[in-house]
């Protein structure tokens, strides 16, 4: 193998191509490189961030839930204790009802039983009376036939 011109200008040709590419091509693209490294890393970043803060939200939100759920128990729980209130209110006023009914139905009754009492009185007396017209066959005065009702009245 000969060392020829050629092969030395080909050498030469390529130092200065290589050179070249050191000089101009190599730092863009290790430049470019550089920054899609960086925008990448930023991205991962921003990845984790979102991630984190999605962890975050989850939590919050089953907090939220949590909270929500025992308020509506809650809810619950003081609906049916004021329905208990009511139906307890209900029934009081129910007995305070049938209570004053009975009083007054007890007080018909004493009132109803006075009334009669007074008319069987004064039907006994009448009956006195008429037994009596007839044992003496005649009549009393109307005078002594009063003083005898009121007489039979305040014995019975």
């Amino acid at each position: 193998m000969n060392i020829n011109l050629t092969l030395i200008l080909q050498s030469i040709a390529m130092m200065v191509f290589v050179w070249f590419c050191m000089k101009f091509i190599w730092p863009p693209l290790l430049n470019m490189l550089e920054q899609r490294r960086a925008k990448i890393a930023e991205g991962l970043a921003a990845s984790d961030e979102a991630e984190k803060a999605l962890d975050a939200a989850k939590d919050e939100v089953g907090g939220l839930l949590r909270e929500a759920r025992e308020q509506a128990g809650q809810i619950v729980d003081q609906a049916g204790q004021r329905g208990i209130q009511i139906v307890d209110q209900a029934r009081d006023e129910a007995v305070a009802e049938r209570n004053r009914q009975v009083t007054a139905a007890e007080a018909d009754i004493q009132q109803s039983a006075i009334h009669a009492r007074e008319e069987l009185r004064q039907q006994l007396a009448s009956l006195v009376v008429a037994g009596a017209e007839r044992v003496i066959e005649k009549e009393i005065d109307a005078k002594a036939h009063d003083a005898l009702l009121e007489k039979l009245i305040a014995e019975i």
